[in-house]
């Protein structure tokens, strides 16, 4: 996850994961490779108006030595299997702009449609 996440210290993300745990029935899954973590995601399901039932993906990371072997599918596909089976009707995510190797893999592998803009703005900023 540190690679995903570089601006949390280890305190403050288990701090955060255990908190989303509790609050936002959020879950996390690792896949393994040779005893090592490969791959991880991390996913809360919501309600909204918007998109009714449906699952936010919100951390999903393959290291860099283990990309392109099929672990993000793998993982994404295990979180679509999980929501049919809890009855949400989609998964939606967010991913960087600067990312556009993971566009690619959402649109072109993972068959998933680019139907917003995300905006964010810190309040402790001026």
């Amino acid at each position: 996850m540190n690679e995903l996440r570089r601006h949390l210290d280890e305190h403050t993300y288990l701090a955060l994961v255990q908190e989303s745990q509790v609050k936002n029935q959020y879950k996390l899954f690792a896949l393994y490779d040779k005893g090592k973590v490969a791959a991880v995601i991390g996913f809360q399901p919501m309600i909204t108006l918007y998109y009714g039932r449906f699952v936010w993906v919100c951390d999903l990371v393959t290291t860099v030595d283990e990309r392109s072997k099929g672990y993000g599918n793998q993982l994404l596909r295990y979180v679509e299997d999980w929501a049919k089976e809890h009855n949400y009707q989609a998964i939606a995510l967010s991913s960087g702009l600067q990312r556009t190797d993971a566009h690619r893999f959402y649109e072109k592998k993972m068959g998933y449609d680019s139907v917003s803009y995300v905006f964010k703005k810190n309040l402790d900023e001026k």
